[in-house]
């Protein structure tokens, strides 16, 4: 069995900030904020192998998310992840964070997203790794939450390189949110959405007809309809699967049934990402290791997946 190719220069599409926070960054900020853990920092950030469902992985970004509530933190959890990326082999990574979520202490939108971009801007400058930053709207949230998303993305374009949709998609449909993905699109901003994770084709569908979606985050319910797949292929619809994250999440039973390799062999654009490297305790490098000791993966997957990866980020308006 062919084994991952580790020259092949690395792009990871979907990372989540608030779930790749280092454990013990996790842990100084707490210590510095005066919270107290009852348990070792690990077994809070880090999910088991199997979590049944979405809900009760996100469970272990609660902690992460408690401390990620002042600028400097979320500068320095910036920084530290493109060095990460830089330790992993990444050449270009995208981060995805919500914002709206690290207001308990005051923090406006804008505060928050000038914070992490300026982390990133120094980890760019020590490593020479190229970053994207993505701002998420939550489907649990309203319209107008959204709307603000949208239009805080939009005044920082300099630094902001796509908008996303996250969350259950079960429980919460994308329809609501359309106006926010309108508002980026007609300025020019790409965007990507979760679908195809905790629900099936039908919000993938909804994604690419309803929010105008260039990529979809995750996407490994689409094997059961064709139509999706031709559609899929025909625009170039980038997949951002996880296969960690998907196996802990409940979206596929095991690594051996995770249907990457069988799309990049159908021509689909698979990419590959970490989704959550804290949560999930994983890196690119270790995702690729682990998908090469499943059946039918060899190197040249690998390095179709980097090839589409490449080709499918959201590219910042300096390389314009």
């Amino acid at each position: 069995m062919t084994t991952a190719t580790p020259r092949i220069p690395r792009y990871e599409l979907h990372c989540h900030l608030d779930g790749s926070v280092r454990p013990g960054t996790v842990a100084d900020l707490a210590r510095t904020q005066g919270l107290l853990l009852d348990r070792p920092v690990e077994e809070l950030v880090v999910a088991p192998a199997h979590c049944g469902s979405l809900t009760r992985f996100l469970t272990y970004i609660d902690l992460p998310l408690q401390v990620l509530q002042t600028p400097g933190a979320l500068t320095r959890t910036a920084r530290e992840l493109v060095e990460d990326w830089k330790a992993d082999g990444v050449v270009h990574g995208e981060v995805r964070f919500a914002p709206q979520l690290h207001g308990r202490l005051g923090m406006s939108l804008d505060e928050a997203v000038g914070a992490v971009a300026e982390g990133l801007a120094q980890g760019r400058a020590a490593t020479g790794v190229g970053t994207g930053l993505l701002l998420c709207c939550l489907r649990h949230q309203s319209p107008d939450d959204s709307l603000s998303v949208a239009e805080t993305a939009l005044r920082h374009r300099d630094v902001v390189t796509g908008l996303d949709l996250a969350g259950d998609e079960t429980l919460y449909t994308a329809e609501p949110h359309r106006a926010a993905f309108d508002l980026a699109r007609s300025a020019g901003l790409p965007c990507t959405v979760h679908a195809g994770e905790a629900a099936g084709p039908e919000s993938m569908w909804e994604a690419i007809d309803v929010l105008g979606a260039r990529r979809i985050g995750h996407g490994v319910r689409c094997t059961s309809d064709t139509a999706l797949l031709n559609r899929l292929r025909t625009d170039s619809i980038a997949l951002e699967m996880c296969p960690t994250s998907n196996v802990q999440t409940g979206a596929v039973t095991s690594l051996a049934d995770h249907p990457a390799s069988r799309l990049l062999a159908a021509g689909l654009p698979v990419t590959i990402s970490t989704d959550t490297r804290t949560t999930s305790a994983t890196t690119l490098r270790r995702e690729f290791e682990s998908l090469s000791r499943t059946p039918g993966w060899t190197g040249r997957h690998e390095a179709l997946a980097q090839q589409n990866a490449a080709r499918a980020y959201f590219t910042p308006r300096g390389e314009r």
